[in-house]
């Protein structure tokens, strides 16, 4: 499975959901991989990967680029066209880039202080495409995304795009939720991604995770975490 992190595994204050934290465990022991794809940068996902005891490629920066190994890290866009169209945008705007835009290697995200509307009339002309997931605006590549990151981290792993359950609550979801064989998303989650979605919970964030995946057949129904 793939799935999204911010809003997705963790509440909109980005405090993680034990109980989804303990069912990747499970899907872990039970040989499902569970790969994140998310806007996030590298270094945040990868912490979080170790710590959670979790093995695998890593879709971040919104498909920008792909972890596989320390080794072997495929950068799918460039920074530049980013930063040319932040340029353009802080002539009009008054935008802030992220803390952690000095780790991000093929985006610029900016704290999501104007509607995201508002940041890509600034930039049209530009060639880049805006994104917002509610925690950032994200200036990448049109050529990237998490949908062809995705198909690449598949094809390694040898699961087709069709049978594979995707999460994910944001606008930056939207293409990979469509072409999923079954794509989740959550009641605080974009109208976007919301409409695209196979499926909406009705519980929200890692309550909503859980959710689906007993739906779906991924955890046993009546699944709780080891001690509860």
């Amino acid at each position: 499975m793939i799935t999204d992190i911010d809003g997705t595994l963790t509440d909109k204050d980005r405090r993680m959901d034990l109980d989804a934290v303990a069912a990747l465990s499970f899907l872990r022991r039970k040989g499902i991989p569970v790969v994140f794809a998310t806007g996030n940068v590298l270094p945040v996902v990868l912490g979080l990967q170790r710590f959670l005891g979790l093995e695998g490629p890593i879709i971040a920066e919104n498909g920008g680029l792909v972890y596989f190994s320390e080794d072997r890290v495929v950068h799918l866009s460039s920074r530049e066209v980013a930063l040319k169209a932040y340029e353009r945008a802080r002539r009009s705007l008054l935008v802030e880039r992220l803390f952690t835009d000095r780790w991000r290697e093929t985006e610029v995200a900016l704290e999501p202080t104007l509607p995201a509307e508002e940041v890509e009339r600034a930039v049209r002309g530009c060639g880049v495409r805006v994104e917002s997931t509610g925690f950032a605006i994200h200036l990448f590549e049109p050529t990237a995304g998490k949908l062809p990151a995705a198909r690449m981290v598949l094809q390694e792993l040898g699961v087709p795009l069709e049978e594979c359950l995707v999460a994910g609550d944001g606008d930056n979801d939207v293409e990979l939720l469509e072409a999923a064989g079954v794509g989740v998303s959550f009641p605080d989650g974009s109208a976007r991604a919301r409409t695209r979605a196979d499926y909406v919970t009705r519980a929200r964030h890692g309550a909503g995770f859980l959710e689906a995946l007993i739906e779906f057949s991924l955890l046993p129904s009546g699944w709780r975490r080891e001690g509860h």
